[in-house]
């Protein structure tokens, strides 16, 4: 029982002397095996986080909204199957439509996919599962308009972030009875059926550094230049009384 004791003793004092020489042999393999788990240890956190923050950063997928029809707006419908009904149709003031052979049917404020489908739908009642495609060949264009004491008064095609001041550029400028601090421009508001007036005073605008007011235009907007006091009432008054009038203002 002692030589087995002592067997086992120097058995074990074996192994722990190996361990040793080995650690002298190369000190830094311990180190680096130790830096080797941490390396991947924090590069696994470190990617975890990496992918963490891409979900988090990736953008989302906006939805777009379709454009409706409009009174005015032209359509193209075509019957690959029935081709005695295809047709190019306007849509009316009302929102109507004619159809050949079905009477009226309402367009305004329809998308395509939706108009296509209240078609087939339509149609069904005189052919067996209509296939129809709607096509967009024309529509009313965003526009503004502008009236008053401007060069060239009239509606004008709606380009994007087009000002107040450019609009009243690109109707020709003032004239020379025009009242530069009072333009008046009127906007529909919710389905069309109100209106929203707003003031700007171009003048002062104008003059200084400060373009707040000078807003973007919106489809459909009208501005309106007034007349000034005195091409109000020049016509009342002689032309020697004009005359001293005008000298006399700074």
């Amino acid at each position: 029982m002692i030589k087995g004791a002592a067997r086992i003793f120097f058995t074990g004092m074996t192994v722990v002397l190996s361990a040793i020489c080995v650690w002298l042999a190369d000190p830094s393999s311990v180190a680096a095996q130790e830096n080797s788990a941490m390396q991947a240890t924090v590069g696994s956190a470190g990617n975890d986080s990496y992918h963490s923050a891409n979900q988090q950063s990736s953008p989302s997928l906006q939805r777009r909204d379709r454009y409706r029809l409009e009174p005015g707006d032209i359509v193209d419908l075509t019957f690959p199957l029935s081709p005695e009904f295809n047709q190019t149709v306007t849509i009316a003031p009302d929102g109507y439509i004619a159809l050949r052979s079905v009477g009226d049917f309402m367009a305004k404020g329809k998308t395509l996919p939706e108009l296509a489908a209240g078609l087939r739908t339509t149609y069904s009642s005189i052919l067996h599962d209509p296939v129809v495609t709607v096509d967009l060949k024309d529509f009313q264009k965003p526009y503004f308009t502008v009236g008053g004491e401007v060069g060239h008064p009239g509606k004008y095609e709606l380009r994007d972030n087009t000002t107040v001041t450019e609009a009243i550029a690109i109707a020709g400028g003032f004239t020379p009875n025009s009242k530069h601090s009072q333009v008046l421009m009127f906007r529909r508001i919710s389905d069309g059926s109100m209106v929203e007036v707003k003031k700007f005073d171009l003048k002062k605008m104008l003059s200084s550094t400060n373009t707040q007011e000078n807003i973007f235009l919106q489809p459909t907007d009208m501005l309106f230049v007034p007349k000034n006091m005195i091409s109000k009432i020049e016509r009342f008054l002689p032309t020697e009384s004009m005359g001293l009038y005008t000298k006399s203002l700074p």
